[in-house]
C-alpha cells in the first residue's frame, strides 16, 4: 500500500517506543509528538509568568506565546483569531453555546435538531437547555449505512420551529463524514443556526469553517496531536458579542462597579480566570506539527488506511463492521463486534499483546440504542500508524476468537 507520511514518524511520539505498543485509540486521545512537549518544557523553564496582566519581559513574552497559539488554531481551520475562544476541551465549547446562547434565545416551542450519532458533549448540554428553557429537543435519524436521514432533518426544519442544528462532523463511532456545507445552508434557508463538533474532524481531514458556513465550531487539542486541557471554539462575532459570558471573574471584565460590571470585547469576554498558558503553547506546537506533515497527506494516509483495515476486519469471522463501507466517506476510525464476545473482553485481552484499541458505548449510548448494542469496539488512526499494525490487530482478533471457541 502507498505511504504517503514517513513511517519512521512514530518516532516523534515517546510513548510509542515502549516495546510492543500499537496504539489504535487515537479517536479517544492522540499521543502527543515531541516538539509539543519541548515547547511546553520551554514555556516553564524559559517563559514562565502569566499572561495579559503584566508588563515585564517574561509577561510580555508569555503572552504573546500564548496568543500565538489562539493564531494557530484559527488558521488551521480558517478562521479568525479574534473569534476564536479557548475553553479546557471541545465539551466546554459546546456547554458554553448551550447555555450562553441557549438560555437566552430558546423558549417554549423552539426546537433544538440533534443526530443520533452525537458524543454526549453535544447532546446533554442540549437537553440540559431545552429542560431550563421549555425548548424541545428533535432527531434527525441515522439510516442503516451510519449516514444522516436528511430528508428527516428537511421535516424537522420545515416546521419553521428549528432554532439550533447541532450535529457532529465525523462521528466517533461510525466514522460517517458528515456533509456540513449541505446541512448549514438547508439549516440557514429556515432560519437555524448550526453548531457542528468538529473533534474527530480537525485532525484528520481538511476544514475550513467559512467554507462550511457554519455559525459555531467546536474542536479539541489532545485530539489533535497537542495536550489535554485546551479547547477552541470559533464562533461568528455578532453571536459571540450578542451571548452573556458563561463564567465569571477575572480578565474577562472591562470594568467592575459594586452593583455591576462590564465585559472585555471577544474572546477574552468568554475566558475568564487564569488560562491554560502552556497547553495553547502546546496546540500551537502541534498546528505546526500538522502542516509540517500537511492535513492533505494526513487525509491521504489514513484514508488508506481505513480501507485496508475494511477489507482486513471483514475477513475476521463473526465481524459485524459499523458506519459506511466506503471508506472515502468516513474518517480513520473502525468500530466493530464480534459475535458473542463482549467488546470489554475483545479490548482486554488485545491489550495483553500491547495492542490498545477502545470498547464501550464511547459517549454514544443514544446511537448504540439505534445499532442494538450496548457497546463496540473501536480501532482509530493516525499519521504513526502503519499497516502493520492493522496486521497486528487482525491476528489479534483471530486470537480473541479461539479463546471463545
Amino acid at each position: 500500500m502507498g505511504i504517503y507520511v514517513d513511517t519512521a514518524l512514530a518516532d516523534e511520539f515517546p510513548t510509542l517506543t515502549r516495546d510492543g505498543v500499537a496504539y489504535l485509540d487515537s479517536s479517544a486521545t492522540s499521543q502527543t509528538p515531541r516538539p509539543v512537549l519541548d515547547a511546553m518544557a520551554d514555556y516553564y523553564e524559559r517563559h514562565r509568568a502569566s499572561v495579559h496582566r503584566g508588563t515585564y519581559p517574561l509577561a510580555v513574552e508569555a503572552t504573546d506565546l500564548y496568543e500565538h497559539g489562539r493564531g494557530r488554531a484559527a488558521a488551521l481551520v480558517g478562521g479568525d483569531p479574534r473569534t476564536t475562544v479557548f475553553v479546557r476541551n471541545a465539551t466546554e465549547a459546546i456547554n458554553l453555546v448551550a447555555y450562553s446562547w441557549g438560555r437566552m434565545q430558546l423558549k417554549p416551542g423552539d426546537v433544538v435538531a440533534v443526530t443520533d450519532m452525537e458524543h454526549h458533549s453535544n447532546l446533554v448540554p442540549w437537553q440540559l437547555a431545552c429542560e431550563a428553557t421549555g425548548a424541545q429537543l428533535r432527531y434527525v435519524p441515522v439510516d442503516d449505512d451510519g449516514r444522516l436521514v436528511l430528508s428527516e432533518l428537511d421535516a424537522l426544519l420545515a416546521t419553521g420551529d428549528v432554532r439550533m442544528v447541532a450535529v457532529v462532523h465525523i462521528s466517533n463511532v461510525l466514522g460517517t463524514i458528515n456533509p456540513i456545507a449541505d446541512i448549514a445552508r438547508r439549516a440557514h434557508s429556515a432560519g437555524a443556526l448550526v453548531l457542528v463538533d468538529g473533534a474527530q474532524a480537525v485532525p484528520q481531514i481538511p476544514v475550513d469553517i467559512g467554507e462550511l458556513g457554519c455559525d459555531f465550531y467546536a474542536w479539541t487539542g489532545h485530539k489533535a496531536y497537542g495536550p489535554t486541557g485546551i479547547g477552541v471554539l470559533h464562533g461568528r462575532r455578532e453571536l459571540l458579542e450578542a451571548m452573556p459570558p458563561f463564567l465569571a471573574g477575572g480578565h474577562m471584565i472591562s470594568r467592575v462597579e459594586r452593583d455591576g460590571s462590564s465585559w472585555a470585547p471577544v474572546p477574552e469576554k468568554f475566558e475568564a480566570g487564569t488560562p491554560a498558558i502552556a497547553e495553547a503553547i502546546g496546540l500551537a506546537a502541534a498546528v505546526d506539527f500538522i502542516d509540517a506533515i500537511g492535513i492533505d497527506a494526513i487525509r491521504a494516509h489514513e484514508l488508506e488506511l481505513t480501507a485496508y483495515a475494511l477489507d482486513a476486519l471483514a475477513e475476521v469471522p463473526g465481524i459485524t463492521l459499523h458506519g459506511p463501507r466506503e471508506a472515502d466517506h468516513r474518517g480513520a476510525l473502525v468500530s466493530f463486534a464480534l459475535e458473542g464476545i463482549h467488546p470489554h473482553d475483545v479490548s482486554e485481552i488485545l491489550g495483553r499483546e500491547g495492542i490498545c484499541i477502545r470498547a464501550g458505548h464511547h459517549c454514544a449510548q443514544v446511537l448504540m440504542r439505534c445499532l442494538g448494542v450496548g457497546a463496540t469496539s473501536r480501532a482509530s488512526f493516525a499519521v504513526h500508524n502503519t499497516a502493520a499494525d492493522i496486521d497486528r490487530l487482525v491476528a489479534g482478533l483471530h486470537e480473541v476468537a479461539k479463546v471463545f471457541a
